[in-house]
């Protein structure tokens, strides 16, 4: 039961479906978030640099590290590959301006903002969003081998994801409308499980581990012999890697989130092949299906860079397959817990406010006219 009795599951109303809390979400629109500076990219490998390795003689790759970056995952239609110094200083000379302007004190004086947002990031109903001084994206063009990459999708060479199947087209769309079905504001299982911070919004903990464009890009790798774990700042997400072969895979009805994740090392790269992906997690919208499996490539190319390799492959879903490549750059301070709302005690507040806004509706359609 909810608050004065009264129960918070029930139907929501079509105008309360329009008014979704963007506020949680906007971090998995990658291409429009304006970030802030953080540490600017790192350089390459400097001459006679030798790869670290780990007391039992594995590439060492423990750390802090961050996937911040300002390059889209998608490449922009009509853009080359690479980008010349001259693009790239235009590219994060504007970005800076934008940070220095939006970066401003607010002003204690400021109107309230009007009904649907004032467009700042995360506005919704008659408030507004992130102050930009929360916001820390990255403002640097990604580089990877020496090369400014204009996305970070490199397979195909055209630089964006392959168009879906027809079947994924059709899953897609019933999954849509059984969502809308029930009415998003039901039941805590309706609300996406980034805005319950079940995992991040984005691909942060993947896989693929892909930037979010927003915040908390930040992750922390441990190794042992066996396992390597690298924890992802947002939501606190944790993967375990087990190293080794593939002895004790998980039944196919087991699908965790992050899915199964087993390693091995090739030369001085680690190889990470996952499936069982959950079907909770998707890609471009598509839920993941049981055929899913995702390859990353961990190898260090410098003193505070570790090259990072994706490549999805799921014939249900896409027609080719797709991945690219990414920086990750050493981060020199702590990671600290996300701070995401412990024990989500906004989710009965936005069921009880749908409960409540069903019974007036009720009640005014009762109304004798």
């Amino acid at each position: 039961m909810g608050t004065y009795g009264r129960p918070l599951f029930g139907r929501a109303t079509r105008a309360m479906s329009r008014r979704v809390v963007w506020g949680c979400l906007v971090a998995a629109i990658v291409t429009v978030v304006l970030p802030p500076r953080v540490a600017a990219q790192q350089p390459a490998a400097p001459p006679g640099w030798e790869v670290p390795r780990t007391a039992y003689g594995y590439p060492d790759l423990q750390g802090n590290w961050s996937n911040a970056t300002i390059t889209p995952i998608q490449r922009p239609n009509g853009q080359e590959p690479t980008l010349s110094a001259a693009e790239v200083a235009e590219i994060e000379g504007r970005r800076e301006a934008v940070i220095e302007e939006e970066a401003q004190a607010s002003d204690p004086d400021r109107v309230a903002p009007p009904v649907g947002g004032d467009g700042s990031t995360g506005a919704a109903g008659g408030v507004g969003g992130y102050n930009y001084f929360w916001i820390d994206a990255g403002d640097r063009v990604a580089v990877v081998n020496g090369e400014y990459r204009s996305s970070l999708i490199t397979n195909p060479p055209n630089g964006r994801v392959p168009p879906m199947t027809p079947a994924a087209v059709e899953r897609r769309r019933a999954s849509f409308a059984g969502a809308s079905r029930g009415g998003q504001y039901d039941n805590p299982e309706s609300r996406p499980a980034a805005e319950r911070c079940i995992v991040s919004f984005g691909s942060n903990a993947g896989p693929p581990m892909l930037p979010n464009y927003f915040y908390n890009n930040n992750y922390t790798i441990v190794q042992t012999p066996d396992n390597v774990m690298i924890m992802t700042e947002m939501v606190h997400d944790v993967r375990v890697i087990r190293l080794g072969g593939r002895t004790n895979p998980l039944p196919s009805q087991l699908r965790p989130y992050f899915g199964d994740s087993w390693g091995h090392w090739a030369g001085d790269t680690l190889v990470v092949e996952t499936t069982n992906i959950s079907p909770e997690q998707s890609f471009q919208g598509a839920p993941a299906t049981a055929e899913a499996k995702v390859v990353e490539r961990f190898t260090r190319a410098g003193p505070n860079t570790l090259n990072y390799e994706f490549t999805v492959i799921d014939p249900t879903t896409f027609v080719a397959e797709w991945g690219g490549t990414l920086p990750y750059n050493r981060q020199p301070g702590q990671v600290y817990e996300y701070a995401c709302h412990e024990g989500n005690y906004a989710m009965q507040n936005v069921l009880s406010g749908a409960r409540a806004q069903e019974a007036r509706e009720a009640a005014q359609n009762d109304q004798p006219r």
